[in-house]
């Protein structure tokens, strides 16, 4: 009966290892079924900072019965950046939910930030692609493809700029025929 005590914490320890090494690597192998997913060469948080409305998104949990969605990006004292997600429930003036979060670039190229709404969790934030002229509207998607954004700087976008962001989602990989268009005011 001892001899079978003692075998059990090893047991459990490597079932435990097991599942974790299966775990991690269908993670790995599920990651690496897509292709690389490129970004800006370039982005000026100075200029990505501000107000950005939400004009289309692939559905998300967080964001369900959301409208009038619009993201607010301020710099703080210790250089991350600040985010302000604000939806409005039900109706384009409907009660307002909001969430805040810390964003911080993870490469010297500002285009990949990780975003933390609570602690340990970070999400990735990869701006695809952005006016670089003005910095009117941008195109933002993690590399899952389960999330994308399409941006403005107004609650609407002309429809070419729309329809050319939706054609390079589509070409990345993205399920752009699930997109949500979102309300705005």
């Amino acid at each position: 009966m001892t001899n079978q005590t003692s075998h059990r914490p090893v047991a459990l320890l490597a079932a435990a290892a097991a599942v974790a090494t299966a775990g991690a690597a269908y993670l790995y192998l599920r990651r690496k079924s897509y292709a690389p997913l490129p970004t800006m060469a370039h982005v000026d948080l100075a200029r990505y900072l501000g107000r950005w409305y939400e004009v289309a998104r692939l559905p998300v949990p967080f964001e369900k019965n959301c409208e009038h969605v619009t993201a607010d990006y301020s710099r703080r004292a210790n250089g991350k950046v600040q985010v302000l997600n604000t939806c409005h429930k039900g109706d384009v003036y409907g009660p307002v939910k909001t969430a805040t979060a810390t964003a911080r670039a993870i490469d010297a190229t500002n285009a990949k930030l990780k975003v933390q709404f609570f602690w340990p969790f970070e999400g990735d934030y990869w701006i695809l692609d952005l006016d670089q002229a003005d910095y009117q509207y941008a195109l933002v998607g993690e590399p899952s493809r389960k999330s994308l954004w399409l941006l403005s700087r107004q609650p609407q976008l002309a429809s070419d700029i729309q329809q050319r962001l939706i054609e390079k989602a589509r070409d990345l990989g993205f399920p752009v025929e699930k997109l949500l268009f979102t309300p705005q005011p």
